[in-house]
């Protein structure tokens, strides 16, 4: 039997607030814990939550992003559930009156074809704290310092067909929040996670299958290894006349197996309520409009850009588009160089793999965009070879200075006196008699076999250019 993947996605962007959704507590990671959890956070008696604005602003943002209708009236509920790492019992969020409704996003698919997937809604909340589970001698401790940390949960419609395609939406979302300033989007550090909702169908079939939810996934190969793992999963257990459960499972990355966490709840299961210490959120098209006035330029129109001002492929544009900081690097680095195309190959071919190899953003890279221009400028100005640029780009990673120092500093010139490149070809030409005689008797593939050894006569350093006009002047002559 052929069968169908439906899948949606819940994506938790923590805003990057300097201070928490409801208290002043500040949101800074990596701090010792439980010294970021104020009173507010803990929910004490007698404490009132005060509703941080810039969490507002920040979830209007994203909504405007991605074509959204923006709620003017939004209200706050109470979630209400027991778990250790949530103090107050209940947890803040937006039930019946999301900040954020309807939107969309479009994603690239691998055969290069677009696919659109909605967006149901995006919704404020706060966090809860966090269990952990080693170096407790088998305890359980708290960390309450995320407590409170304001979330935008990002809600996609089961639209999405595959792990890839999962996997590319999850992509395009971290690409949004992080282009906007909504979140810095470290996964690492938990800043967007993602809850999978995943079912099958046989093909053809229009009723959704059983789903089951795969909890807090925080790396786009996991959530594309999970995925695939839960499809198998579920199949073989519908094949073998069985029926899949309703449940929340966890995914093990070590084991590469989701297992069952807990059956998963409904909404009536939470008693939800609205929240009676927060009055509801009122703006207005002003407060729109000056936070759409904010909005930088986004990842899809960066792309067509690029696409018209530096005549790039469709691909090369995405690509470099595709974070802000990449498409801040490559503007600089085309700008020094007046190259944009041979600057589009060096950040994302020779750039890109350095950056890979040591795990180093870009925004760290060991060779500025004002230096990657200046060498892209001599290859183009014949200073040097392709080939030499190599040799200095790898100079530059290692910090022995710019491009123009190691030039001189190593003698790396590119030979274009016609005379010094006559007497090398010369020599050559009298060393490589039989060759000579098999190239003019018609073996025109040799002329390769000519060109390598004049380059390696000039160290690499002979313009090839020039090389392979004179030779074909004295080989033909």
């Amino acid at each position: 039997m052929e069968w169908e993947i439906v899948i949606g996605l819940e994506v938790h962007a923590q805003l990057s607030t300097n201070t928490k959704i409801f208290s002043g507590a500040s949101t800074k990671f990596g701090a010792a814990p439980n010294t970021q959890a104020c009173a507010v956070d803990l929910g004490l008696p007698g404490v009132l939550p005060v509703f941080n604005e810039n969490a507002l602003r920040k979830a209007v943002s994203f909504g405007l992003a991605i074509g959204a209708e923006i709620g003017k009236r939004s209200a706050f509920d109470r979630k209400n559930y027991f778990y250790p790492d949530l103090p107050k019992g209940y947890q803040i969020t937006q039930m019946d009156h999301p900040i954020v409704g309807k939107g969309e996003v479009e994603i690239m698919l691998d055969d290069g074809t677009l696919k659109r997937v909605g967006v149901t809604r995006a919704h404020l909340e706060e966090d809860a704290g966090k269990s952990l589970h080693e170096d407790f001698q088998g305890m359980t401790g708290i960390d309450l310092n995320r407590a409170g940390t304001p979330l935008l949960e990002i809600v996609s419609e089961p639209d999405i067909r595959s792990a890839k395609e999962a996997v590319a939406y999850l992509k395009k979302i971290h690409s949004i929040i992080t282009y906007v300033g909504v979140s810095d989007g470290n996964m690492a550090e938990g800043s967007m996670r993602c809850d999978a909702n995943v079912s099958v169908r046989p093909k053809g079939q229009q009723e959704y299958g059983t789903r089951c939810e795969i909890k807090n996934v925080n790396s786009f190969r996991f959530v594309e290894r999970a995925i695939n793992y839960e499809v198998e999963r579920q199949i073989a257990i519908i094949e073998d006349g069985g029926t899949v459960v309703q449940e929340t499972r966890l995914y093990d990355s070590v084991l590469d197996e989701t297992r069952s966490m807990r059956s998963k709840e409904v909404a009536n299961d939470y008693r939800y309520f609205p929240e009676p210490d927060l009055l509801p959120v009122e703006i207005d098209d002003a407060y729109i409009e000056a936070v759409r006035d904010q909005l930088p330029e986004l990842p899809d129109a960066k792309k067509e850009r690029f696409m018209a001002q530096y005549g790039l492929s469709e691909y090369d544009a995405l690509i470099l588009s595709n974070t802000r900081d990449i498409a801040d690097f490559f503007e600089t680095v085309a700008e020094a160089s007046k190259e944009p195309k041979l600057s589009a190959n060096w950040v994302m071919g020779d750039l890109t793999a350095v950056l890979n190899k040591t795990n180093t953003p870009i925004g760290k890279s060991p060779v500025s965009a004002a230096d990657l221009g200046q060498l892209i400028q001599r290859i183009t100005d014949n200073t040097i070879s392709s080939k030499i640029a190599k040799t200095v780009f790898e100079a530059m990673v290692n910090g022995d200075g710019s491009p123009d120092q190691i030039i001189e500093q190593q003698g790396l010139k590119q030979v274009s006196d016609t005379g010094a490149i006559e007497a090398m070809i010369d020599e050559v030409i009298a060393a490589s008699p039989q060759q000579l005689a098999d190239y003019r008797g018609g073996k025109d593939k040799l002329f390769g076999y000519f060109v390598g050894q004049v380059m390696k006569a000039s160290k690499g350093q002979a313009n090839p250019a020039l090389v392979n006009d004179i030779l074909k002047q004295k080989l033909d002559g």
